[in-house]
């Protein structure tokens, strides 16, 4: 990014996923976590991070209204500026995302709801490192030896050094955010798993900052299990 007037920022907090593998009655980011939606704990991170403007929120069709109905009810500190169904692929809702998004944002964070324990310091921490690329990506560290396999037949081992396991919040650029979606789209790309792989197969710069280990992705019972003991551990600790 180049200096200038503060960029307006913008978070796309996607939130359209079924959740099968979480075997809920909802979609994934409606499933309570310590008498919450995924969903709102989400916004109230991205609200606490005090550095975002704005908020386009990307859900099942089937749960515009409710989801409507919960922002109205939390009462959230932060803008929700649009409330949009997603599509059939992560990059599709992305897309349906920056279309709600208004035009002048010139950042742009992708954040999964299903990620509802980022803190506000990761939000700040992705945004200030902006500065010196077109996209920024949490990373930490492997903790296993990583394999490239094919067919169930180790081809080699990949130094540790060398890898890490991405996360959300990510922050853009949103001209280039946007220009790595349309090149996508043109190419007829499969789904990608983030927008960083967009970036980067688009030849846009991206960086890593450090991540946090209590950012994980629920994405299975044992997972919201888990994040359920965190937050009644942070409950408890709370003077």
């Amino acid at each position: 990014m180049t200096e200038g007037p503060p960029a307006t920022i913008v978070a796309l907090l996607l939130a359209a996923g079924s959740g099968d593998r979480l075997g809920g009655s909802v979609p994934k980011a409606f499933v309570p976590l310590c008498g919450r939606p995924l969903l709102l704990h989400s916004l109230g991170a991205i609200a606490a991070s005090a550095v975002i403007d704005s908020v386009v929120m990307i859900v099942p069709r089937s749960m515009v209204g409710q989801a409507a109905e919960m922002v109205r009810a939390a009462s959230s500190s932060i803008r929700v500026e649009a409330i949009v169904p997603g599509g059939g692929s992560r990059s599709e809702s992305v897309r349906c995302g920056l279309a709600a998004a208004p035009p002048a944002a010139g950042v742009v964070v992708c954040h999964d709801a299903a990620r509802p324990l980022a803190s506000p310091e990761l939000f700040r921490r992705v945004i200030d490192r902006l500065a010196r690329a077109d996209g920024v990506v949490p990373v930490v560290p492997s903790p296993d030896t990583v394999k490239r396999i094919r067919d169930g037949e180790v081809l080699e081992t990949i130094p540790r050094a060398q890898v890490g396991l991405v996360q959300t919040p990510q922050a853009f650029v949103a001209s280039k955010l946007r220009s790595a979606h349309e090149s996508s789209k043109a190419r007829r790309d499969a789904d990608a798993t983030d927008d960083a792989m967009l970036m980067e197969l688009a030849g846009f710069r991206v960086i890593t900052v450090e991540g946090e280990t209590s950012n994980f992705k629920i994405t299975t019972p044992e997972d919201l299990l888990r994040a359920e003991l965190m937050g009644n551990h942070q409950v408890e600790e709370t003077p």
